[in-house]
């Protein structure tokens, strides 16, 4: 497996209600609440990227 796809596994803690809204939006996206989480994380690094690096483009 290249090191690119590699999957690291964390511990999280989370309060209850956290989880139960998680539950709920994962539900809606029709994700697992591990999947669910993944997918705001990621989408969180993607924005602070195109944040952080604008693209010349949008001169």
């Amino acid at each position: 497996m290249n090191q690119k796809n590699e999957r690291k596994q964390i511990l999280l803690r989370l309060s209850s209600s956290l989880w139960e809204e998680l539950a709920r939006w994962a539900e809606d996206d029709f994700r697992s609440i591990n999947g669910q989480i993944e997918y705001l994380l990621t989408e969180s690094v993607r924005k602070r990227r195109k944040k952080d690096f604008p693209s010349s483009q949008e001169d």
